[in-house]
């Protein structure tokens, strides 16, 4: 389908009911999140070692086909100052990537700080480095769906 931004922009294009996708892309990983049907919380799901766009874009559309996802939502990640480096114009080119071999909407959602705090959970939560290491990806793509959905929640709320 397309890329769509503003974030709040994929509201209206939502159906009332269904699973939103969340990714957050690293260079070697793809931490992956899926959202309740009522859109209520995110839940870290798997983490994809990258190999080839082909194959990692397979896999997630198998993951959404399996799950029947309606939407993704996509970690940006800005710099500090707002401002947009590699990283984001690398994660912007695998949106339109994606976006060409899936019918869903793709939204991008600010990361910033996303990792420090799966990072922060990992730690509180008392987990050894190594497993830590093994779950960061997927936990940083739920703190950045649920950045998304307390969004729309609120956006909801304002516009009841």
């Amino acid at each position: 389908m397309s890329v769509v931004e503003p974030a709040e922009a994929l509201a209206p294009m939502l159906p009332r009911f269904g699973a939103l996708l969340g990714l957050d892309l690293g260079t070697k990983t793809i931490g992956v999140a899926l959202s309740d049907q009522l859109r209520t919380v995110a839940s870290p799901q798997l983490t994809i070692r990258r190999t080839k766009f082909g194959k990692d874009a397979q896999t997630l559309i198998e993951f959404i086909a399996a799950r029947e996802a309606v939407a993704i939502v996509l970690g940006l990640p800005r710099n500090m100052d707002g401002s947009e480096g590699p990283r984001a114009q690398s994660t912007r080119a695998f949106a339109r990537n994606l976006a060409a071999l899936t019918p869903l909407p793709i939204a991008f959602w600010d990361e910033r700080l996303s990792t420090v705090a799966a990072e922060r959970a990992l730690i509180e939560a008392d987990t050894s480095r190594a497993k830590r290491a093994e779950r960061i990806d997927n936990i940083a793509a739920s703190y950045i769906l649920q950045g998304f959905l307390d969004r729309l929640r609120h956006l909801e709320r304002s516009h009841g």
